[in-house]
Protein backbone atom coordinates (compact mmCIF):
# COMPACT_ATOMS: atom_id res chain seq x y z
CA UNK A 1 0.00 0.00 0.00
CA UNK A 2 1.28 3.29 -1.49
CA UNK A 3 0.75 6.34 1.52
CA UNK A 4 0.21 9.91 -0.07
CA UNK A 5 1.03 12.10 3.24
CA UNK A 6 -1.61 14.75 3.90
CA UNK A 7 -0.24 17.72 6.47
CA UNK A 8 0.90 20.12 4.20
CA UNK A 9 -2.07 21.89 2.85
CA UNK A 10 -3.84 25.56 3.25
CA UNK A 11 -6.49 23.93 5.29
CA UNK A 12 -4.27 24.03 8.07
CA UNK A 13 -3.79 27.82 9.55
CA UNK A 14 -0.67 27.59 10.43
CA UNK A 15 0.79 26.13 6.98
CA UNK A 16 -1.59 29.05 5.37
CA UNK A 17 0.44 31.37 7.61
CA UNK A 18 4.13 30.36 6.21
CA UNK A 19 2.87 29.90 2.89
CA UNK A 20 1.63 33.55 3.33
CA UNK A 21 5.11 34.56 4.80
CA UNK A 22 7.24 32.76 3.09
CA UNK A 23 8.39 31.06 6.12
CA UNK A 24 9.89 27.44 4.57
CA UNK A 25 10.49 26.27 8.39
CA UNK A 26 7.11 24.85 9.63
CA UNK A 27 6.33 23.41 6.07
CA UNK A 28 9.88 21.55 5.86
CA UNK A 29 9.48 20.17 9.43
CA UNK A 30 5.82 18.57 8.30
CA UNK A 31 7.75 17.20 5.14
CA UNK A 32 10.56 15.57 6.88
CA UNK A 33 8.01 14.15 9.66
CA UNK A 34 6.02 12.79 7.18
CA UNK A 35 9.04 11.17 5.20
CA UNK A 36 10.37 9.72 8.41
CA UNK A 37 6.86 8.00 8.90
CA UNK A 38 7.09 6.49 5.67
CA UNK A 39 4.80 7.88 2.74
CA UNK A 40 5.56 7.49 -0.50
CA UNK A 41 4.32 10.92 -1.50
CA UNK A 42 3.70 14.23 -0.01
CA UNK A 43 1.10 16.25 -0.86
CA UNK A 44 1.54 19.79 -1.00
CA UNK A 45 -2.27 21.77 -1.39
CA UNK A 46 -2.09 25.28 -1.62
CA UNK A 47 -5.88 25.63 -2.33
CA UNK A 48 -7.20 27.84 -5.62
CA UNK A 49 -4.25 30.26 -4.74
CA UNK A 50 -5.40 33.06 -7.62
CA UNK A 51 -3.11 35.68 -6.79
CA UNK A 52 0.56 34.14 -6.43
CA UNK A 53 -0.46 30.41 -7.34
CA UNK A 54 2.23 30.24 -10.20
CA UNK A 55 4.92 31.85 -7.45
CA UNK A 56 4.07 29.76 -4.63
CA UNK A 57 3.71 26.50 -5.96
CA UNK A 58 7.47 25.97 -7.77
CA UNK A 59 8.40 27.61 -4.02
CA UNK A 60 7.66 24.88 -2.51
CA UNK A 61 8.72 22.50 -4.39
CA UNK A 62 11.74 23.33 -4.67
CA UNK A 63 12.66 23.77 -1.27
CA UNK A 64 11.04 20.67 -0.02
CA UNK A 65 12.69 18.66 -2.79
CA UNK A 66 15.83 19.91 -1.39
CA UNK A 67 15.52 18.89 2.00
CA UNK A 68 13.43 15.61 1.60
CA UNK A 69 13.90 13.01 -1.05
CA UNK A 70 10.24 12.23 -2.44
CA UNK A 71 7.71 12.76 -4.95
CA UNK A 72 5.35 15.08 -4.41
CA UNK A 73 1.56 15.02 -5.05
CA UNK A 74 0.89 18.79 -6.09
CA UNK A 75 -2.59 19.80 -5.15
CA UNK A 76 -4.34 22.83 -7.05
CA UNK A 77 -7.22 23.58 -9.00
CA UNK A 78 -5.06 26.40 -10.44
CA UNK A 79 -3.85 25.28 -13.57
CA UNK A 80 -0.80 28.06 -13.80
CA UNK A 81 0.37 27.18 -10.39
CA UNK A 82 0.42 23.54 -11.18
CA UNK A 83 2.57 23.74 -14.45
CA UNK A 84 4.54 25.90 -12.34
CA UNK A 85 5.18 23.28 -10.27
CA UNK A 86 6.09 20.78 -12.11
CA UNK A 87 8.48 22.51 -14.47
CA UNK A 88 10.84 22.61 -11.57
CA UNK A 89 9.60 19.10 -10.12
CA UNK A 90 11.88 16.11 -9.40
CA UNK A 91 11.07 12.72 -10.39
CA UNK A 92 7.66 11.78 -11.33
CA UNK A 93 4.87 14.05 -9.83
CA UNK A 94 1.42 13.08 -8.87
CA UNK A 95 -1.33 15.77 -10.41
CA UNK A 96 -4.06 16.62 -7.61
CA UNK A 97 -6.37 16.81 -9.65
CA UNK A 98 -8.64 16.30 -12.31
CA UNK A 99 -12.21 15.61 -12.51
CA UNK A 100 -15.67 15.15 -14.74
CA UNK A 101 -15.88 19.29 -13.54
CA UNK A 102 -16.11 21.74 -16.34
CA UNK A 103 -12.42 23.15 -16.85
CA UNK A 104 -11.33 20.28 -14.81
CA UNK A 105 -10.46 17.72 -17.08
CA UNK A 106 -8.70 18.12 -20.48
CA UNK A 107 -6.34 21.20 -19.15
CA UNK A 108 -5.47 18.60 -16.01
CA UNK A 109 -4.94 15.61 -18.08
CA UNK A 110 -2.71 17.49 -20.79
CA UNK A 111 -0.29 18.48 -18.22
CA UNK A 112 -0.14 15.50 -16.94
CA UNK A 113 0.68 13.81 -20.75
CA UNK A 114 2.78 16.92 -20.91
CA UNK A 115 5.43 16.56 -17.96
CA UNK A 116 4.90 12.59 -17.54
CA UNK A 117 3.06 13.07 -14.28
CA UNK A 118 0.64 10.80 -12.58
CA UNK A 119 -2.50 12.35 -12.14
CA UNK A 120 -5.52 11.88 -9.59
CA UNK A 121 -9.26 12.09 -11.47
CA UNK A 122 -12.06 12.26 -9.08
CA UNK A 123 -15.33 11.42 -9.91
CA UNK A 124 -17.40 14.19 -9.76
CA UNK A 125 -19.67 16.45 -12.74
CA UNK A 126 -20.69 19.15 -12.21
CA UNK A 127 -23.62 17.37 -11.43
CA UNK A 128 -21.90 16.99 -8.15
CA UNK A 129 -20.54 13.53 -6.64
CA UNK A 130 -22.70 10.64 -8.23
CA UNK A 131 -25.05 8.69 -6.17
CA UNK A 132 -23.63 5.14 -5.91
CA UNK A 133 -21.06 3.21 -7.39
CA UNK A 134 -21.99 2.56 -10.80
CA UNK A 135 -22.65 6.10 -11.63
CA UNK A 136 -19.01 6.81 -9.68
CA UNK A 137 -17.78 3.83 -12.74
CA UNK A 138 -19.52 6.07 -15.25
CA UNK A 139 -17.76 8.86 -14.78
CA UNK A 140 -14.92 7.22 -13.75
CA UNK A 141 -14.34 5.32 -17.68
CA UNK A 142 -15.31 8.85 -19.11
CA UNK A 143 -12.06 9.91 -16.94
CA UNK A 144 -9.94 7.32 -18.01
CA UNK A 145 -11.13 7.24 -22.23
CA UNK A 146 -10.43 11.05 -22.10
CA UNK A 147 -6.36 10.66 -20.54
CA UNK A 148 -6.13 7.75 -22.67
CA UNK A 149 -7.04 9.82 -25.69
CA UNK A 150 -4.78 12.76 -24.23
CA UNK A 151 -2.00 10.24 -23.60
CA UNK A 152 -2.04 9.44 -20.02
CA UNK A 153 -2.17 5.82 -19.36
CA UNK A 154 -4.60 4.25 -17.10
CA UNK A 155 -1.75 2.63 -14.79
CA UNK A 156 -0.40 6.75 -14.30
CA UNK A 157 -4.70 7.19 -12.79
CA UNK A 158 -5.43 7.33 -9.53
CA UNK A 159 -9.40 7.11 -9.55
CA UNK A 160 -10.96 8.83 -6.43
CA UNK A 161 -14.55 7.80 -5.73
CA UNK A 162 -14.93 11.16 -2.83
CA UNK A 163 -15.39 10.06 0.73
CA UNK A 164 -18.53 11.12 1.99
CA UNK A 165 -18.49 11.44 6.03
CA UNK A 166 -20.22 9.03 7.76
CA UNK A 167 -22.21 11.39 10.59
CA UNK A 168 -23.51 13.37 6.97
CA UNK A 169 -24.33 10.31 4.51
CA UNK A 170 -23.90 7.08 6.44
CA UNK A 171 -25.11 4.65 3.32
CA UNK A 172 -22.24 6.52 0.93
CA UNK A 173 -19.49 4.57 2.52
CA UNK A 174 -19.92 0.97 1.18
CA UNK A 175 -20.96 2.80 -1.95
CA UNK A 176 -17.12 4.18 -1.86
CA UNK A 177 -15.82 0.68 -1.18
CA UNK A 178 -17.86 -0.89 -3.88
CA UNK A 179 -16.73 1.37 -6.25
CA UNK A 180 -12.82 0.83 -5.44
CA UNK A 181 -14.00 -2.72 -6.10
CA UNK A 182 -15.47 -1.88 -9.68
CA UNK A 183 -12.69 0.87 -10.72
CA UNK A 184 -10.29 -2.51 -11.20
CA UNK A 185 -12.15 -4.05 -13.85
CA UNK A 186 -12.69 -0.45 -16.05
CA UNK A 187 -9.06 -0.90 -17.61
CA UNK A 188 -6.40 -3.19 -18.49
CA UNK A 189 -4.46 -2.64 -17.03
CA UNK A 190 -5.88 -1.38 -14.65
CA UNK A 191 -5.78 2.18 -12.58
CA UNK A 192 -5.03 3.20 -9.09
CA UNK A 193 -7.27 4.25 -6.62
CA UNK A 194 -7.52 6.84 -3.52
CA UNK A 195 -9.36 8.65 -1.12
CA UNK A 196 -9.03 11.40 1.47
CA UNK A 197 -9.05 8.86 4.69
CA UNK A 198 -10.11 11.86 6.88
CA UNK A 199 -13.40 12.76 4.78
CA UNK A 200 -15.18 9.53 6.41
CA UNK A 201 -14.43 10.59 10.11
CA UNK A 202 -14.99 14.55 9.50
CA UNK A 203 -17.43 15.59 12.01
CA UNK A 204 -16.38 12.81 14.51
CA UNK A 205 -15.04 12.82 18.18
CA UNK A 206 -11.91 12.31 18.39
CA UNK A 207 -11.96 9.18 20.44
CA UNK A 208 -13.81 7.61 17.28
CA UNK A 209 -11.42 8.86 14.62
CA UNK A 210 -8.97 6.12 14.65
CA UNK A 211 -11.63 3.28 14.69
CA UNK A 212 -13.98 4.51 11.75
CA UNK A 213 -10.42 5.35 9.80
CA UNK A 214 -8.44 2.40 10.43
CA UNK A 215 -11.79 0.05 10.00
CA UNK A 216 -12.96 1.54 6.68
CA UNK A 217 -9.10 1.58 5.01
CA UNK A 218 -9.40 -2.60 5.72
CA UNK A 219 -12.62 -2.55 3.81
CA UNK A 220 -11.32 -0.53 0.79
CA UNK A 221 -7.79 -2.23 0.82
CA UNK A 222 -9.66 -5.36 1.00
CA UNK A 223 -11.69 -3.77 -2.01
CA UNK A 224 -8.46 -2.75 -3.87
CA UNK A 225 -7.70 0.44 -3.02
CA UNK A 226 -4.06 1.25 -3.48
CA UNK A 227 -3.23 4.77 -2.36
CA UNK A 228 -4.73 6.25 0.53
CA UNK A 229 -4.57 10.25 1.21
CA UNK A 230 -4.00 10.16 4.96
CA UNK A 231 -1.36 10.98 7.63
CA UNK A 232 1.14 8.29 8.02
CA UNK A 233 2.15 9.02 11.57
CA UNK A 234 -0.95 8.26 12.70
CA UNK A 235 -0.22 5.24 14.96
CA UNK A 236 -3.47 4.83 16.63
CA UNK A 237 -5.46 4.63 13.17
CA UNK A 238 -2.64 2.16 11.49
CA UNK A 239 -2.78 0.00 14.28
CA UNK A 240 -6.76 -0.17 14.22
CA UNK A 241 -6.50 -1.16 10.18
CA UNK A 242 -4.59 -3.92 11.25
CA UNK A 243 -6.96 -5.26 13.58
CA UNK A 244 -9.53 -5.07 11.17
CA UNK A 245 -8.16 -6.23 8.34
CA UNK A 246 -7.93 -9.98 10.77
CA UNK A 247 -11.62 -9.16 11.87
CA UNK A 248 -12.36 -9.18 7.84
CA UNK A 249 -9.99 -12.22 7.51
CA UNK A 250 -12.06 -14.52 9.52
CA UNK A 251 -9.68 -13.62 12.55
CA UNK A 252 -9.63 -11.98 16.30
CA UNK A 253 -7.69 -9.35 17.68
CA UNK A 254 -5.18 -10.73 20.25
CA UNK A 255 -6.04 -7.91 23.07
CA UNK A 256 -10.22 -7.79 22.78
CA UNK A 257 -10.49 -4.75 20.53
CA UNK A 258 -13.02 -6.76 18.14
CA UNK A 259 -16.02 -5.36 19.74
CA UNK A 260 -15.20 -1.81 18.90
CA UNK A 261 -14.11 -2.86 15.12
CA UNK A 262 -17.46 -4.96 14.74
CA UNK A 263 -19.76 -1.84 15.69
CA UNK A 264 -17.42 0.21 13.22
CA UNK A 265 -18.22 -2.07 10.74
CA UNK A 266 -22.18 -2.07 11.84
CA UNK A 267 -22.23 1.75 10.97
CA UNK A 268 -20.00 1.60 7.81
CA UNK A 269 -22.34 -0.46 6.53
CA UNK A 270 -25.55 1.16 7.68
CA UNK A 271 -26.14 -2.04 9.18
CA UNK A 272 -26.90 0.31 12.74
CA UNK A 273 -27.41 3.92 12.53
CA UNK A 274 -24.64 6.79 13.17
CA UNK A 275 -24.38 8.11 16.40
CA UNK A 276 -21.41 10.10 18.09
CA UNK A 277 -21.44 7.79 21.01
CA UNK A 278 -21.68 4.78 19.11
CA UNK A 279 -18.87 3.30 20.78
CA UNK A 280 -20.15 2.98 24.03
Amino acid sequence: MEIIAERITVTNKKVAQAMKERDIAPILELAKIQHQDGCDYIDVSIGPATKDGPELMPWLVEAIQNEVDSPLCLDTTNAAAMEAGLKVHKGKAIINSASGQTGRKEPMFELAAKYNAKIIALCMTDDGIPRDANERCMVAFDLISTAQAIGVQAPDMFLDPLILPVSVQQEQAMQSVESIRMFKELSDPPTKSTVGLSNIYNGCPPEVKPWMGGTFLALLVEAGLTTPITDPGDKELFEVYEKASKVLSGQSPDDGDGDKISKTLKILKAEDLFSASYLG
